[in-house]
């Protein structure tokens, strides 16, 4: 449950329009081109207004903007001032870097758009201005990929900018005008269809259509966020027959050359990357946990064995040695038909099968008799 001084609200049905405004701070754009890639749904289906139930996104981005200057900035300037007169949602791109570092030598940081100084010169805008201000009017508040939500690379340790999450900016008693903590969807990009559903599913529940979504303690969704990427790589069943890779390329599990998949909280290898193709560990990369807040420090140096696998990778080696012969031996049997099995023989021509050997007949005897125990085995004159 979501702790607020004030009953969380929505907005009345009759709204048929929310704006959006992206702002982005210590950042290489890579959420941006994420959430462009979405599909489900894509962003031209929030924008166009063609989701049932959704109201129409207005979107407000320095990128994908087709006005500039004052136009464009205008928007922005409104919504800060809480005269925009629609509700609207901030969208956070970026790190949250020390702008008070910068200005000591006359320099900023990040920033968007400008103002004029006493001597009418124009000096830019910090992206941190426009947050803190346009927070206290927005109905929600959205950080987009790892350096928005935790601080990712930019405040990696050691790095001047002092760098920090939207979180660390708001502090943990900010609200929305609507009663909503900063909402964190995290990765380094993020996966594009995380961002997009997100936003879909804010947007649901703002229009009083369906319950305020489920986040987790961190603000994370957590219908999507909740699994480990072990859960669902494609090469986890190596892993618990404890088979491992030895090098990049190989096909089996990769904790042992550096994946920290059993420990991350992410959908990747279930979502793919775009378009639901893709993902780190379906095209063979190991996780290095960039959607957790402890990325990238807690997770370096990247590409080595984290020191607990070779605790969890040793048990899995030890009993999934058993494991993996006793299920190459029951795929042997299954791969045959039962005249096959009855004839001893395989009219293959593509190349020789061996027989199973006495140990095999003896151990599917046994596993036969306890697949059909209490059920009529095919082809038996017993019932039982």
């Amino acid at each position: 449950m979501i702790s607020s001084p004030e009953p969380i609200s929505v907005l009345p049905n009759a709204i048929e329009e929310v704006h959006a405004f992206w702002i982005a701070g210590g950042s290489c754009d890579g959420c941006s081109i994420a959430a462009v890639g979405a599909s489900s749904p894509s962003v031209e289906e929030l924008i166009n207004g063609t989701l049932p139930g959704i109201a129409k996104v207005v979107l407000h981005h320095p990128v994908l903007a087709v006005n500039a200057g004052e136009e464009f900035i205008k928007p922005f300037r409104l919504a800060a001032k809480g005269e925009l007169g629609h509700p609207f949602v901030v969208l956070c791109e970026g790190s949250i870097m020390d702008e008070s570092l910068a200005a000591k030598t006359g320099g900023y940081w990040s920033g968007l758009g400008a103002d004029k100084d006493e001597f009418g010169d124009p000096q830019p805008i910090p992206s941190v201005s426009w947050i803190t201000r346009m927070s206290q009017h927005a109905a929600a508040v959205i950080a987009v990929g790892t350096c928005a939500t935790w601080g990712g690379v930019p405040a990696a340790a050691n790095n001047p900018t002092n760098a920090a999450s939207v979180m660390d900016l708001l502090g943990e008693d900010y609200r929305s005008s609507l009663g909503l903590p900063v909402i964190n969807i995290p990765g380094c990009a993020p996966q594009g269809d995380n961002i997009t559903e997100t936003i879909a599913s804010v947007l649901l529940f703002l229009h009083g259509l369906v319950p305020l979504p489920e986040f987790d303690e961190l603000g994370r969704p957590k219908w999507l966020f909740s699994e480990t990427v072990h859960r669902g790589c494609s090469l986890a069943g190596f892993y618990e027959e404890g088979t491992f890779a030895k090098e990049y390329g190989d096909k089996e599990c990769l904790v042992e050359i550096g994946c920290w998949g059993p420990v991350v909280q992410c959908n990747i290898n279930k979502r793919g990357a775009i378009n639901h193709c893709g993902g780190c560990m379906n095209v063979g990369a190991p996780c290095i946990g960039c959607t957790m807040p402890g990325f990238p420090d807690s997770f370096a140096p990247f590409y080595k064995m984290p020191p607990g696998t070779q605790v969890s990778s040793t048990i899995s080696k030890t009993t999934g040695s058993l494991v993996r012969n006793l299920r190459e031996m029951t795929l042997a049997y299954h791969n045959k038909t039962h005249k096959w099995i009855e004839e001893g023989h395989i009219p293959s021509g593509w190349g020789h099968i061996e027989q199973p050997s006495l140990l095999d007949k003896i151990t599917h005897y046994a596993y036969q008799k306890l697949q059909y125990r209490g059920s009529h085995k095919p082809g038996s004159n017993n019932k039982k």
